[in-house]
């Protein structure tokens, strides 16, 4: 996994191709597009990344890293089991909702899916690895009851949120959703 990106042109050429690809869609994005948005030239833009998919790779990579850091400070933080576990769903979801409202929303998902399934692997096990030891320090301290691992506890979690913006239901309805399951996980994890 990559560092949080610091180079203030990579962070302006990945916001100006997140914001082409969710105005435009992917496959109508050129890099010129990416390069205008980012205020520099195309050939300036080449010397950061040689073409769009390697743009998503960054994006998707940049993606896991921030969610992951935000997800483990939500943790970190003081609560009933279900409010921590609610807000760190809600930390890692924040965003989702702006994606699905695109018109062009599902296209980015499914291009980031199949051009950096690695990274989203790799991402996915990351996140779940965060809720896995959080959990197993609630459950050190009796505050969780887990019926399976905290590993496989922390992948059903992580698996649920994924397959959940996967399945296109639209911006309003993802949210719902992701209440739904932030309530549902912890009154099944909390020891009353």
């Amino acid at each position: 996994m990559v560092e949080a990106v610091d180079d203030s042109r990579q962070k302006a050429i990945l916001n100006s191709a997140f914001q082409a690809f969710s105005t435009y869609g992917y496959r109508k994005t050129s890099m010129d597009d990416i390069a205008r948005g980012a205020g520099m030239s195309r050939p300036a833009l080449y010397l950061h990344f040689k073409n769009k998919e390697a743009i998503v790779s960054k994006l998707t990579e940049f993606y896991y890293v921030e969610k992951t850091a935000a997800v483990a400070a939500a943790l970190a933080t003081q609560g009933s089991v279900a409010e921590v576990l609610t807000h760190a769903i809600q930390t890692q979801t924040a965003g989702i909702a702006k994606i699905l409202a695109s018109p062009h929303g599902l296209e980015m998902l499914d291009n980031t899916k199949s051009m950096s399934s690695e990274i989203i692997a790799e991402g996915e096990a990351g996140l779940a690895g965060v809720y896995a030891e959080w959990l197993s320090q609630q459950e050190r301290l009796g505050r969780v009851r887990l019926l399976t691992s905290a590993a496989e506890t922390g992948r059903t979690i992580t698996a649920t949120l994924k397959g959940l913006k996967l399945i296109g239901a639209g911006a309003d309805v993802y949210e719902q959703q992701v209440a739904q399951i932030a309530a549902l996980i912890s009154a099944g994890l909390e020891v009353k």
